[in-house]
């Protein structure tokens, strides 16, 4: 796994990124070539990527092969950390299995591999239907390829493949009941083995595991008392490190406690108010796509840290883990979603069981892997989709029961782009906003009175005690287009409008944060109303680059932050 951390000393893993054999199959005739046995190709591509930043790729939607050859003795866990979007998996010419969605972990668990040379072959389709998620009208490049890192782990014993904290902090937060899920996989022949966790080092619970060789088991701990609790906030993110143990196993985690609340119409961290001062970011770059190097994932939030920010939404799907356990170390609050989002979800497509199904599948899958990250205070279930119908109803019904029964210590929301006629307030614990005042429609100015408007139509739909977030405003510009005329495009403008929005939103009393779109510029699938099919509404051009508005931006926060310290 590709963390900030080692989350194994006893397990072998083995990192599959590199060179990997490549061919593109735009008429869909690999299974019937048997291309799972291998195939020939003359091209090599390194692993992690986007197949998008080929020349010939760069807007191809498809399928295409992946082959890697590579050695193993044993029993095998092959973990895959993104692929885009559909995925079939063969092993030497064995097939293992299926996964949708682009963005969370999958594995398979191969068991007694002879010692050799083994071939791995992954069909990867990023093409689009009735059912797909996202669909195609996005305002973003959907991307193909194996888009994060691939590895192979070796399980011996009783082998521990997952791990889940879960505590309730006392009135004070200076004491807390824990427990853990823990998912076990008999590796070997049965063998009773101690298994055993410790936190910081110190053991704080064993138990007696033995399974059958093959079999699978979870076991829910008893609760541990834990006194003098450091919590985990945004100026002392404290993070405790977790081992769990067998006699030939282990999982290490970084885990952090905190409460995170809505009450009176303000949004509370550890019992104290907090103001969101965020930025919708995308995992995009110019040179990598999705598939953005650490590097840049960590100077990403050093300019972000730069701009007194202290939230940034993952615009519109889960980010990277490494990118996670960056947020924890730093203390920077996070929001995140699965790309059900924007109008290409018509009121029929909302209501396909299909893509119920899979949405749920993919909320699972964000709840599974990030559950133990002190940093996320927002589930999103959608965004901008067509919250005005029936479907969007039942959709959002669906997965705000999974999320409440399910998420653990966060909130619960969506981006809602109908403020005036959305009908599914009811299921979310903060509404949240996204409106185009001064850039799609309306003039700038009409910002200042959308408080007030709003507040009118929230009581009369009886939500008045529900704080609001703003999610998504801004206005795009041209990277070192200036002008002394106040007109669109030019970063004067964009600067300027959001100069007006986040002192509106911070002035509202019932808004508790705002989210500006966006943090830098991104490739766009769409060609109306775009510069160069990018989505210009970056505060910073895709290389990274300050337009004025960063500094408006920069500003407005220091100062927002100034105020409450």
């Amino acid at each position: 796994m590709n963390r900030l951390f080692d989350e194994h000393i006893k397990r072998q893993v083995t990192s599959l990124d590199g060179a990997w054999k490549f061919v593109v199959d735009s008429d869909n005739v690999g299974e019937e070539k048997n291309f799972k046995d291998g195939f020939v190709s003359s091209k090599t591509v390194i692993v992690p990527s986007v197949w998008n930043n080929d020349l010939d790729l760069i807007k191809y939607e498809g399928v295409c092969w992946y082959e890697k050859d590579f050695y193993f003795e044993g029993n095998a866990r092959l973990v895959f950390e993104g692929v885009m979007t559909e995925c079939k998996v063969w092993l030497d010419g064995e097939y293992l299995g299926y996964h949708y969605g682009g963005f969370c972990q999958f594995d398979f668990i191969v068991p007694d591999l002879k010692a050799g040379v083994h071939k791995l072959v992954l069909k990867v389709d990023n093409s689009f239907n009735e059912d797909s998620i996202p669909q195609k009208d996005v305002d973003w490049l959907h991307f193909g390829g194996i888009t994060r890192s691939v590895s192979v782990e070796k399980l011996n014993g009783t082998a521990i493949t997952y791990a889940k904290f879960d505590y309730t902090l006392s009135k004070d937060r200076k004491s807390a009941e824990i427990f853990f899920t823990v998912d076990f996989y008999g590796a070997d022949k049965k063998k009773d083995t101690e298994f055993s966790i410790s936190l910081n080092g110190e053991k704080i619970y064993s138990e007696t595991v033995a399974l059958r060789k093959g079999s699978i088991k979870t076991i829910v701990t008893d609760k541990i008392t834990l006194n003098n609790i450091k919590l985990w906030d945004t100026k002392n993110p404290y993070l405790y490190t977790v081992a769990f143990n067998t006699e030939n196993d282990d999982l290490i985690d970084k885990i952090g406690f905190r409460t995170i609340e809505v009450k009176n119409c303000k949004l509370y961290l550890n019992g104290k108010n907090i103001e969101l001062r965020g930025v919708n970011r995308h995992e995009d770059h110019p040179e990598f796509g999705m598939s953005v190097p650490t590097q840049i994932m960590d100077r990403d939030l050093d300019i972000i840290e730069e701009m007194d920010c202290n939230a940034i939404r993952g615009t519109h799907y889960p980010n990277s883990r490494i990118f996670l356990d960056m947020l924890d170390a730093r203390g920077i609050l996070f929001w995140s979603e699965i790309p059900i989002c924007s109008s290409g979800f018509s009121e029929t497509i909302l209501g396909s069981k299909t893509v119920l199904k899979r949405g749920l599948e993919m909320h699972k899958e964000m709840v599974k892997y990030y559950y133990n990250h002190p940093s996320i205070i927002f589930w999103g279930m959608h965004s901008e989709i067509r919250t005005n119908t029936n479907n969007a109803y039942i959709m959002s019904k669906l997965y705000y029961t999974y999320f409440k029964e399910n998420g653990g210590n966060r909130l619960v929301t969506f981006t809602s782009d109908k403020p005036e006629n959305d009908i599914c307030y009811e299921f979310c614990d903060v509404i949240s906003i996204s409106q185009s005042f001064g850039w799609d429609y309306g003039a700038r100015e009409a910002w200042k009175e959308f408080p007030d408007k709003f507040d009118v139509r929230r009581r009369e739909l009886g939500f008045e005690k529900k704080p609001v977030v703003m999610s998504g405003f801004g206005a795009a510009a041209a990277y070192g287009y200036h002008t002394f005329d106040d007109v669109k495009w030019t970063e004067e403008y964009q600067a300027k409008l959001l100069e007006i929005t986040l002192q509106t939103f911070h002035d509202c009393p019932y808004i508790i944060g705002s989210y500006v779109s966006q943090f830098c510029d991104s490739v766009s699938n769409k060609d109306i109303n775009r510069i160069g099919t990018l989505n210009n509404k970056g505060i910073l051009s895709g290389y990274r680059e300050p337009k004025l508005a960063f500094n408006s931006v920069k500003e407005k926060y220091f100062a927002f932050k100034k105020e409450v310290e």
